[in-house]
C-alpha cells in the first residue's frame, strides 16, 4: 500500500512547526487524506539560528492550502517550548474537533557552531526548540490519547540522531536525545493504544538546509559559496549519491507511522536519508 492510499478521514493532525518545509508538508499531506489539521509554528527568529525561520505568512499559506482542500484547520502561533500555550491549543482542538488522534513533533532548528566558539543561544535555541519542544509537544497530546485508548504520535530526529558531524553538538544532542526520548515514551504508552516512533530524515530540500549560513560553514573555503558548491560535499553525508531529498519522502514514512494499520509498530525510527543509517546503526 503507497502513501496515496492510505485514508485518515474522521482524525485529526497535530503538526507543530508547519508554517513551511517539512511540517507543512506534512500537513497538507494529512488535510489530502481526509484528516482535519491543527497546526501551529513560531514564526519568529532566534537569535542561536543562522537563516531565517517562518513567518505569519507562511503559516497562513499552510493555512490556505487546507482549507483548499475542504478541510478544518486550527492555527496558533506558538513556540514549542511553551508547555502551557501547547496544552491549550490542544485541549482547544479537543473541544473544537473532538480529538487529537495524531501528532507530529516536527518543529525544530539548526544551529551551528565548533565548541571552541559556541554562542549559548545555540544551545539554548537548538535544544530548546528539538528537545524541550519534542517533549512539551508528546506532553500535551499523550493524556487525551492515553484517555481515548487510541493515538499515533510521529518524532522528527535526524541522521544527525545516531551520528555526528563538526560543529553540530547542540543539533546533534537534540536529535539523539530525540531518539531516546521516543523509544521511553512508546513504552510508557504501549498499553493504552498509542504508538510513538520517529523518523530520521537525511538532508531534506528546505530553508534548514538551502541557506548561506550552512553553506559558508560546509565551504568556508570559497567566498560566497551557492548551491552548487555545497551540494557535492552535501551528498558526502548520505551513501546514495544525491545530496538532497524531497520533503515529501519524509512526509511518505510519516503517513505510514500515522495509520491505523501500523497498531504494533512502535519505539522505532524510520531513517529517509538516502542510506546514510546503513554507516551507523545495524
Amino acid at each position: 500500500m503507497s502513501s496515496e492510499d492510505l485514508r485518515f478521514d474522521g482524525k485529526v493532525a497535530f503538526v507543530t512547526g508547519a508554517a513551511r518545509g517539512q511540517g507543512r508538508t506534512h500537513a497538507v499531506a494529512f488535510a489530502e487524506r481526509g484528516a482535519d489539521v491543527v497546526i501551529c509554528d513560531r514564526c519568529e527568529d532566534q537569535a542561536g539560528v543562522g537563516y531565517p525561520l517562518a513567518t505569519d505568512e507562511d503559516l497562513a499559506e499552510t493555512v490556505r492550502q487546507v482549507e483548499a482542500l475542504g478541510r478544518r484547520v486550527i492555527s496558533e502561533k506558538i513556540d514549542t517550548r511553551d508547555r502551557a500555550g501547547l496544552e491549550a491549543l490542544v485541549a482547544r482542538a479537543e473541544k473544537e474537533f473532538g480529538s487529537v488522534d495524531i501528532a507530529v513533533a516536527n518543529a525544530g532548528v539548526s544551529g551551528m557552531a565548533p565548541i571552541t566558539d559556541a554562542p549559548q543561544a545555540v544551545w539554548d535555541d537548538v535544544v530548546g526548540s528539538n528537545l524541550h519542544g519534542v517533549f512539551n509537544t508528546l506532553a500535551a497530546v499523550s493524556p487525551g490519547m492515553a484517555k481515548r485508548g487510541y493515538g499515533r504520535i510521529v518524532t522528527v530526529s535526524s541522521m544527525m540522531g545516531r551520528s555526528s558531524s563538526p560543529g553540530q553538538a547542540a543539533y546533534a544532542a537534540s536529535k539523539w536525545g530525540v531518539i531516546g526520548m521516543t523509544k521511553s515514551v512508546s513504552q510508557d504508552l504501549a498499553a493504552v493504544g498509542v504508538t510513538v516512533n520517529a523518523v530520521a530524515p537525511g538532508n531534506i530540500d528546505t530553508p534548514m538546509v538551502k541557506n548561506q549560513r550552512l553553506y559558508d560553514v560546509v565551504c568556508p573555503d570559497i567566498e560566497n559559496p551557492t548551491w552548487d558548491d555545497v551540494a557535492p560535499r552535501l551528498q558526502q553525508l548520505h551513501a546514495q549519491p544525491i545530496a538532497i531529498l524531497d520533503p515529501f519522502e519524509v512526509t511518505r514514512a510519516v503517513m505510514f507511522l500515522a495509520d491505523e494499520g501500523s497498531a504494533h509498530m512502535t519505539g522505532i525510527v524510520i531513517p529517509v536519508d538516502a542510506g546514510a543509517a546503513a554507516r551507523t546503526s545495524a
